[in-house]
């Protein structure tokens, strides 16, 4: 198979499994358990790689120290959000807006340049999310009946935004990055399952609930993150995240076949304007 077709499909893949393991979190009977139990099951399968790569060094696990706080405001946050809104809203809005904010900082704060596409899909990206923002026709703002939902997937962005830092200064400082990449993903399981322990009397009955759930979600979001570690070696890094923006679009899909939830014309269209608004910052540079 030629190696363009192959990496396309490995990040629609990627996309998909992305997207997918999000919707088993949402179907859940306690979200954070199984927040917990995705961790853990992701966790357990990758555990066998650790014996055959190097060991992390001090720089490493510095670098580990930093990420895993991110990452666990991160999944706090992204159990709240899918606790109170619908996948189909919580997810492109967290998702969408992550490269959003990174986009926005680096021009304000860093003064970089965007090229004239990039400044097209940046906008495009904002108007996207301002319609998942805006409350159901004709409901003010003050009866907005997702508020809360929009401020955890806007909180859950802001997690990812900062992750999305410490994970490539770890990535780049490890003596080789499937190191980083491992040890995030067995560290990564402890602090929301002390979480869990703290929060939810009886953890080994609410676990065995959501076992099926959590163990899925968990292997799909290592195989997520395979795909696409994959597929950028063998392509443009910025083809396979442009592709992989889809899932916001697949999100919304997904929560409408199988979560019940009603989609409506202004949510999906505003998950295409958003995933489109993406590639087009992917490749504008």
């Amino acid at each position: 198979m030629d190696d363009t077709l192959l990496a396309i499909i490995l990040s629609l893949f990627s996309a998909v499994t992305l997207a997918a393991a999000n919707m088993l979190v949402k179907m859940g009977s306690d979200i954070l358990v199984t927040r917990a139990a995705v961790s853990c099951s992701a966790a357990l399968i990758v555990l066998p790689v650790a014996f055959l790569i190097p060991a992390p060094n001090s720089a490493t696990w510095l670098a580990l120290g930093l990420t895993i706080p991110a990452h666990f405001i991160y999944q706090l946050c992204l159990v709240n959000a899918l606790g109170r809104g619908d996948l189909s809203l919580v997810f492109p809005m967290m998702r969408g807006a992550a490269p959003l904010l990174t986009a926005l900082v680096a021009f304000v704060v860093l003064d970089e340049a965007l090229a004239p596409l990039a400044w097209m899909g940046l906008i495009l990206a904002t108007v996207a999310v301002i319609a998942f923002v805006l409350p159901p026709s004709g409901v003010g703002f003050r009866e907005h009946p997702h508020v809360a939902a929009i401020a955890w997937a806007a909180a859950t962005a802001a997690a990812i935004a900062v992750y999305n830092v410490t994970d490539a200064r770890g990535v780049r400082i490890a003596p080789e990055p499937i190191t980083f990449i491992i040890w995030l993903f067995l560290l990564d399981c402890i602090p929301i399952t002390l979480t869990a322990l703290l929060r939810r009397p009886g953890l080994p009955a609410r676990l065995k609930a959501v076992a099926r759930q959590g163990f899925s979600a968990g292997a799909l979001s290592v195989a997520s993150f395979g795909a696409a570690v994959y597929a950028f070696s063998l392509t443009e890094a910025a083809k396979v995240s442009a592709l992989r923006e889809t899932s916001v679009v697949i999100a919304a899909l997904l929560g409408h076949h199988f979560l019940g939830e009603g989609l409506g014309g202004r949510r999906i269209a505003a998950a295409m304007v958003l995933a489109a608004g993406l590639i087009l910052m992917q490749f504008g540079g």
